[in-house]
């Protein structure tokens, strides 16, 4: 089984990091790509529903919930699972995209918006691509693509995929 590739979108919160994974994987996916994305969220969350099935199972206790339609499927997973755990469940796509991973050690896109006032969120060192609105975050022999250029980036990804 080949290995999957896996960037990583990095930025502060506002920065636009979901926007410009929203346009990625349109991006990728009109070049024919099979696209994951695994989002890394700092607060709880609940994509069950009180009353549902599953959501009476978990409270019965279940560690594991599965939900399938003839449509989708969705593995809910009652405990915390370390991320090389997740990523080696993801099968049967050509890439995968993370956001808010930034102590990994996959590739890391880092973005940057003048408005939020911040710096770039990890050394510029330690960045495969860099997307901003800043010109100069541009310090290094990182890639530097403007924060709107998803298809320059895309491009990147499509290069470095196919090395």
């Amino acid at each position: 089984m080949k290995n999957i590739p896996i960037y990583s979108i990095v930025a502060y919160s506002g920065t636009g990091k979901t926007t410009l994974l929203e346009k990625l994987v349109a991006e990728l996916k009109a070049r024919g790509q099979r696209v994951a994305v695994i989002k890394h969220d700092a607060h709880e969350f609940d994509i069950d529903h009180e009353g549902k099935d599953s959501w009476r199972f978990t409270q019965a206790g279940a560690d594991v919930t599965v939900v399938v339609s003839g449509t989708k499927s969705a593995i809910m997973e009652n405990r915390p699972l370390p991320l090389d755990t997740l990523l080696g469940r993801i099968t049967d796509v050509d890439i995968i995209l993370t956001e808010g991973y930034k102590h990994g050690i996959w590739p890391k896109i880092a973005l940057r918006r003048g408005a939020t006032g911040k710096p770039l969120p990890i050394p510029a060192d330690e960045c495969f691509a860099i997307m901003t609105d800043v010109p100069e975050a541009a310090c290094g022999p990182q890639q530097i693509f403007d924060i709107n250029d998803v298809k320059g980036l895309a491009d990147l990804l499509m290069r470095d995929i196919h090395v």
